[in-house]
């Protein structure tokens, strides 16, 4: 549980998660007290305890610690309308006018320095603070900027005007200097064009990964992950909402609108988002786009829909031990967890989570804040849903709350070269129950073992994704590499909470060893056991955790439950099914069944599956019957016969 002392829950207004407005008003105001005392001098830079430093030295983890609380204490007094009983913004209005008389290239404090900001420059991270600070300003300008001595308005006004004259890195980042510009265009202070121009380069820069249905690729050609709602949408329909600007909203309030659709399908019923890409420490941040399309009048969902998945998602880390002790945010998921953690996060980064608070911009008596709860998407029924631009599957079960993806269409390689996989965007698999393994076998994986080393997917191409399938390509990987001639397609089925996977090898020498894992489930304490070709893996069990189920059909020899040595950002002791097979020939097909689940059954007991050649026909427990032909390059897949 969280140390925060909260208000009594409101089971009337709040039937799912007790908690209303003032309870985020709340976790706001504990998550700023608790930052205070490890402010330097004259509150500039606010410099958290941590494990170890970011890439970017300990001076830019200042300047984060700062911008990144400043940001939540705008909308913590935006949201009351100015009200500011603590005196946040005169403690950021401080900050301000020490952090910007000199600031400097210099990466690390220093006992000659204790205060000055890291100076914004090319790719560095003083642009993504320079533009929580602007936006910050931006909201909070009738209270803080409009009252700024003129000295301390200029210094502040040259220091974020670097952002405008500086290259970020070629994604999600254009959108910085965008909103440097935004603020300074609305401000009065775009003294020479730039502000004005960085607004313009920033939607055209964005506009060129844009592949419709509410997808952006991140950059790089395949690169997508929760950056699309907190990022590549929030930014956008921010600037158009805050500047009255219609047009805008109506072209990026429609494509948050199109996000959200999916989006939302992406949080389990106990609140979880779905544990995939990069920066997860930020955690609740995942609520932003939701409060986003609330805000700006464009979302597919209901006022108490928006609340319920938001305060869910609070909660859930809340209530899982994401606060120290001290009330700091820490560098991992539940509690810490390095192996998740990137190189550029740095002590303060976790609280770019408060971007989770922008609903409190909403007005109390919004209808987010005043209905009644509703369920989340994933309590109203099963559901399977092909979102063929990331070339993702959606699979949900009401019955026990979880969501999962099938991920054929992200891998986060960059155009120009092909990296090793990285757990967070090449697995087959992610969902809200579970989370990669760091270190020990790849779960969720499919690969050929060329001298005991199991080959990478590399970059993932999208063969398509519709309805209760979705598939890819890829040429596999050992060593950097790609084996000469061996292509893989791989085709998923989803109906209820089953899975039917479907690898087809070609150009591989016959007798090539092949393994298939399942999903990697952890907690306190985790159990194996094994049956023939059927292997499971359970994390907590007499506690309900779940339970992951992987039996071989065609091609595999053996099963086994193997154990992941530093267990995953769920818990610390984990395992994972196995199978083991070898190919026959040149065209080699590999079938088998999986189960994510929170139920007590006996999985597949009443799944069939015939395969013949290259077709496999699937009849799911209701009667519902799936066919499909896999070839080495595309697949053609049927629903044969509908439920009922």
């Amino acid at each position: 549980m969280s140390p925060i002392h909260l208000p009594p829950e409101d089971r009337q207004l709040s039937p799912h998660t007790g908690w209303t407005r003032s309870h985020w008003e709340a976790v706001a105001d504990s998550l700023l007290a608790a930052v205070r005392p490890h402010a330097g001098p004259g509150h500039a830079l606010v410099n958290l305890p941590g494990p170890r430093p970011s890439v970017s030295g300990t001076r830019s983890d200042g300047l984060e610690g700062f911008a990144r609380t400043f940001l939540l204490a705008a909308f913590r007094v935006a949201g009351a309308g100015g009200a500011d009983p603590d005196r946040l913004l005169p403690w950021y209005a401080e900050g301000l006018a020490e952090g910007t008389r000199t600031p400097t290239t210099d990466r690390e404090l220093s006992d000659k320095d204790p205060v000055s900001w890291l100076a914004v420059g090319d790719r560095n991270q003083a642009m993504v603070e320079a533009a929580s600070i602007a936006l910050s300003l931006r909201l909070t300008r009738p209270w803080l900027w409009d009252r700024l001595d003129d000295d301390v308005r200029e210094r502040t006004r040259a220091y974020l005007a670097g952002a405008l004259h500086h290259t970020p890195v070629d994604n999600n980042w254009w959108l910085f200097p965008f909103t440097v510009g935004g603020f300074l265009v609305e401000a009065g202070a775009d003294e020479d064009g730039a502000a004005q121009s960085a607004v313009a380069r920033g939607l055209a820069m964005i506009e060129q990964w844009y592949l419709g249905d509410g997808w952006y690729t991140d950059g790089r050609p395949r690169a997508f992950d929760h950056y699309n709602g907190w990022a590549l949408h929030l930014y956008p329909v921010l600037h158009a909402h805050l500047g009255g600007d219609r047009a805008l909203l109506d072209t990026y309030g429609g494509r948050l609108a199109a996000h959200l659709g999916g989006y939302a399908r992406m949080f389990g019923a106990d609140g979880a988002p779905m544990h995939q890409g990069r920066s997860l420490t930020y955690r609740f941040a995942a609520a932003a786009p939701l409060w986003a399309g609330a805000l700006a009048g464009r979302t597919p969902l209901a006022p108490g829909a928006t609340r319920r998945l938001a305060s869910a998602a609070l909660r859930y880390f809340l209530d899982r031990g994401a606060l120290e002790p001290d009330g700091l945010l820490s560098l991992g998921w539940f509690g810490p967890y390095p192996p998740m953690v990137q190189e550029y996060s740095g002590p303060a980064s976790p609280y770019w989570a408060s971007k989770g608070f922008l609903g409190l911009l909403l007005p109390p008596d919004h209808p987010v804040w005043t209905d009644p709860e509703q369920d989340a998407p994933v309590e109203a029924a099963d559901a399977v849903v092909a979102l063929p631009a990331p070339g993702w599957l959606l699979q949900s079960t009401a019955a026990d709350g979880l969501v999962r993806l099938h991920n054929h269409g992200s891998d986060n390689q960059p155009a120009d070269q092909v990296l090793a996989d990285d757990p967070l965007y090449a697995r087959l698999g992610y969902s809200t129950a579970t989370a990669p393994a760091h270190q020990g076998p790849a779960d969720n994986h499919f690969g050929l073992v060329v001298d005991g080393e199991p080959s990478e997917r590399g970059r993932i191409r999208p063969v398509g994704a519709g309805r209760g399938w979705a598939a890819s390509a890829h040429a596999p990987r050992v060593g950097g590499a790609e084996l000469p001639g061996v292509g893989v397609l791989s085709l998923v089925l989803a109906h209820g909470p089953d899975e039917v996977h479907v690898h087809l090898v070609t150009g591989a020498a016959p007798g090539t060893e092949v393994r298939h894992s399942g999903w990697a489930v952890a907690g306190g304490t985790a159990e194996a056991r094994t049956d023939g070709l059927l292997a499971v893996a359970a994390a907590d069990p007499e506690r309900g955790g779940p339970t992951s189920a992987l039996r071989g059909l065609v091609g595999y020899d053996t099963a086994e439950a193997v154990g992941l040595p530093t267990g995953t950002a769920f818990g610390e002791v984990g395992g994972l099914p196995v199978l083991t097979g070898r190919t026959s020939g040149e065209r080699s097909l590999f079938v088998s069944l999986a189960r994510l689940s929170r139920l007590p059954s006996a999985p597949f007991a009443d799944l069939q599956v015939h395969a013949d050649g290259s077709s496999v026909r699937v009849v799911w427990p209701d009667g519902t019957e799936d066919e499909a032909v896999v070839h080495p390059d595309h697949v053609d897949v049927h629903r044969t016969r509908e439920k009922g």
